[in-house]
């Protein structure tokens, strides 16, 4: 391991004081290596720096920005305030955001700008509604950048969209470590007497929300023409062209929109708006819509995936999931266990 990454890697991690009571902490060193995998081939310049989990870099002669994988640090103090109640702006994002920024700069005048290698899962490319690159990231000489977030403790293992299929042990493992450790958000002293974010509820609604997902994705490969996920528009493009239109699509409600004609259409969550799903009830089946209780779907600490079985069809805005009938429709998976 380089020891400049070492030294930067131990930036900014509040931990609680050790003593013949406390747990023992992992060295610096220790926990690169826990996060050490295979050093890429291909390596990209990092050009900027946002906060903890965003960064740019330059690939193919353009700029990207890449979201990074079951992570999710906390929000640094922005002009426009809070996001949310449960995903408020915090010190601890602010030092977040400073350790990420020092540990992507140059260790002297005379290096060139950071580059990295990425990992996609399955190998696959693909983007998020706002275009961004999903991947892991990794350091020239082999450390896993998202990893080391959740082992130092800097963000809780993010799996609210389905948990890694890169390295899923591995995120569960370096998360029991670092609260073990008490290291970053695990630890009580980081945020006193600033605003927190409740990550036991948190982690609660986003186990229930992977668990949805790893089941569905059992169908899917069991029979992967008959079960799709709502926002994969490429298998949806690729099901209507080989003519495989009748299936069960899992998903989260966008939005429900009245219609002129007494009916409501239902958008489910996509990544192309072109090619989000749509599902149109008619007003005689509406009482049967309102017993799913959509609207709740919709909310925190809820299970927000659904499954819906119909036609695909081309729309005259999206795609269509014809001839869906509310009294079928079902949760995809368990509700999240209430404190």
């Amino acid at each position: 391991m380089m020891l400049s990454l070492l030294a930067i890697a131990a930036l900014c991690v509040p931990v609680l004081p050790q003593n013949s009571q406390g747990p023992q902490r992992a060295t610096d060193l220790e926990i690169l290596q826990q996060c050490a995998t295979e050093a890429p081939t291909e390596l990209f310049e990092v050009t900027r720096v946002i906060d903890g989990d965003t960064i740019w870099i330059q690939r193919n002669g353009k700029r990207e920005k890449l979201r990074l994988l079951s992570v999710d640090t906390e929000e640094k103090f922005m002009k426009g305030g809070d996001i949310s109640e449960f995903k408020p702006c915090t010190r601890y994002g602010d030092e977040c955001t400073g350790w990420a920024q020092g540990f992507f700069a140059p260790r002297s005048i005379n290096e060139g700008p950071v580059k990295v290698g990425l990992r996609f899962p399955g190998g696959k490319e693909a983007r998020d509604i706002y275009g961004r690159l999903l991947c892991q990231v990794v350091t020239s000489d082999g450390v896993d950048f998202n990893l080391l977030l959740v082992r130092r403790g800097m963000s809780p293992y993010f799996n609210k969209y389905g948990n890694s299929k890169i390295s899923h042990e591995a995120f569960v493992a370096a998360q029991k470590a670092a609260k073990k450790e008490y290291l970053g958000i695990w630890n009580r002293r980081t945020n006193e007497m600033g605003k927190q974010r409740p990550y036991d509820r948190l982690l609660t609604w986003w186990d229930a929300r992977a668990a949805a997902i790893d089941n569905f994705r059992a169908k899917a490969k069991a029979e992967p023409k008959a079960y799709m996920e709502g926002d994969d528009p490429d298998a949806l493009e690729a099901a209507l062209k080989s003519g495989s239109t009748k299936i069960t699509v899992m998903g989260s409600v966008s939005k429900i929109f009245d219609e002129d004609d007494g009916s409501k259409t239902v958008l489910l969550r996509g990544g192309d708006k072109a090619r989000a799903i749509r599902i149109r009830v008619e007003a005689k089946d509406l009482a049967a819509m309102q017993a799913m209780d959509l609207e709740g779907t919709m909310k925190e600490f809820r299970q927000n995936y659904l499954l819906f079985s119909g036609t695909l069809a081309q729309g005259k805005r999206s795609y269509e999931l014809q001839g869906s009938h509310p009294s079928e429709w079902k949760l995809a998976g368990p509700e999240p266990k209430t404190n």
